[in-house]
């Protein structure tokens, strides 16, 4: 009998407590964030009809998309028709198309699921990951690109990172480059396609596949000779005379590129400590074929790859819909993001440390009672609570504790009953101290502060009601 392999599937996680607790933490704070800004939540099936999905990512997109077997009596047809949601933008399209007379004239909405591409993994890079979206539907004002990138930032920062740079450019200003550098119309979408590897294989390897897409190679030289030029602080001036004479579609995309950064910038107060995170990138250019405005994407230094990206959308919507809705997003790679912060140690103490403040010992022959009891208004004070469940000699039960690490045990024997105290023992330090009964949360509580602001930390645990 062949063995049966206990793995999940490449490219997938189990997710045991620790690293679960991780990932609350993050989502927690970015659903404050979005909700901050007026985004309200929502939720779409794991699987879409597969004619949703196809035809919306270009032709590497549609490679990487799981398809689901038809079942029943033409399962041996091999046909598909449902598949895994490539991502949370598609089907956000579709939800406003079939609700459009029930969303507000402006709809903001934020989205963390599970999404699915048949890729191959790498670090950072899974089949199986959750995106953090948000979206902002029913308006062409560049005030909703503006927000956007104030709210990514902000996530971040409250994150802990403090060297990120989100990039910034145009979809219509990189067609009036494609153009100006000799490239037809016809070949922008492969072009794009090479040009959205860059950070990968480098400005030699853009040039090669290019060239395999049949660009002509002075159009490939000219094309990386712009982009890996440095527009030095004066972005727009230099984007200006570089892309001297537009046509209307460029002068227009280089008007909106000016009112982003111009409002962006002015949102930043002296004072405010917010520094300047946002930046011109000639060479950004997001490889999704729905794209068809302003596009973003957030750099660490350090990371291949980014912690998530996004744009300006205008014409997906309407093939749902049959007319052209303005909608605008951004996608966080919670995995990325994940990587990064483990990687730097940045997550909290109280969440890398454990689910569990105290542990409250069983003692022979003591009614269960008590330790259920204390326990009890260990917990309606706040606090996170477990009882072992053995009476096992004390040593045995504060080697699980440590062992999880939990930072207090609660010792409740004959003596302490009789006083009417508990002993409560310090595993950090080994410091044990005798409190009254009905003292004991207070203490405890106390001493979490206390090492808490010791290491800068706000605690995040409910106060007592």
């Amino acid at each position: 009998m062949p063995t049966i392999t206990t793995k999940p599937p490449s490219g997938t996680r189990d997710f045991l407590p620790a690293e679960i607790r991780k990932r609350q933490y993050v989502m927690g704070i970015i659903r404050d964030v979005f909700e901050r800004y007026g985004y309200e939540p929502l939720e779409t099936p794991s699987f879409e009809n597969i004619e949703t999905l196809l035809g919306k990512y270009g032709d590497e997109g549609n490679k990487l998309i799981f398809k689901i077997l038809k079942r029943g009596e033409q399962e041996g047809s091999g046909a598909a028709d449902l598949a895994l949601r490539y991502d949370l933008t598609v089907p956000l399209a579709r939800v406003v198309a079939q609700y459009q007379n029930e969303l507000p004239r402006f709809f903001k909405r934020y989205q963390i699921q599970p999404v699915w591409r048949a890729d191959r993994p790498a670090k950072g890079r899974f089949r199986e990951f959750y995106q953090c979206d948000i979206d902002a539907i029913g308006s062409t004002s560049p005030l909703v690109e503006v927000e956007q990138l104030a709210a990514v930032g902000d996530v971040l920062t409250r994150l802990g990172f403090d060297d990120f740079v989100i990039r910034l450019n145009h979809r219509q200003v990189l067609a009036a480059l494609l153009t100006r550098a000799g490239i037809e119309p016809r070949q922008h979408a492969e072009a794009l396609v090479a040009l959205d590897k860059l950070d990968k294989i480098g400005p030699k390897g853009v040039r090669a596949e290019l060239a395999e897409r049949g660009i002509d190679a002075s159009a490939a030289d000219a094309l990386v000779n712009w982009i890996g030029a440095d527009p030095g602080p004066d972005v727009l001036p230099w984007l200006r005379h570089e892309l001297e004479p537009l046509d209307a579609a460029g002068q227009a995309a280089f008007e909106n590129l000016a009112q982003i950064l111009g409002a962006e910038r002015s949102g930043r107060e002296p004072g405010s400590g917010k520094a300047e995170r946002i930046r011109f990138e000639p060479g950004l250019a997001r490889g999704l074929s729905y794209y068809t405005g302003a596009i973003m994407e957030v750099a660490v230094p350090d990371l291949a790859g980014s912690l998530g990206g996004g744009g300006r959308y205008d014409n997906l919507i309407g093939m749902f819909l049959g007319r052209d809705v303005p909608a605008c997003g951004f996608s966080l790679g919670l995995e990325r993001i994940l990587v990064a912060m483990s990687e730097r140690a940045m997550f909290p103490g109280a969440v890398a440390r454990g689910a569990v403040d105290i542990v409250v010992t069983a003692w022979p022959d003591a009614p269960l009672d008590r330790a259920v009891s204390l326990a009890s208004a260990l917990r309606d004070a706040g606090l996170r609570v477990e009882i072992y469940p053995e009476p096992d000699k004390l040593g045995k039960q504060f080697k699980y504790a440590s062992s999880r690490n939990v930072p207090f045990v609660a010792v409740e024997g004959d003596d302490e009953r009789a006083a009417g105290s508990v002993a409560i023992k310090d595993l950090r330090s080994g410091e044990q101290t005798s409190v009254q009964r009905n003292q004991a949360a207070q203490f405890v509580l106390q001493r979490l502060s206390l090492a808490a602001e010791a290491h800068g930390l706000r605690s995040g645990r409910r106060t007592p009601d």
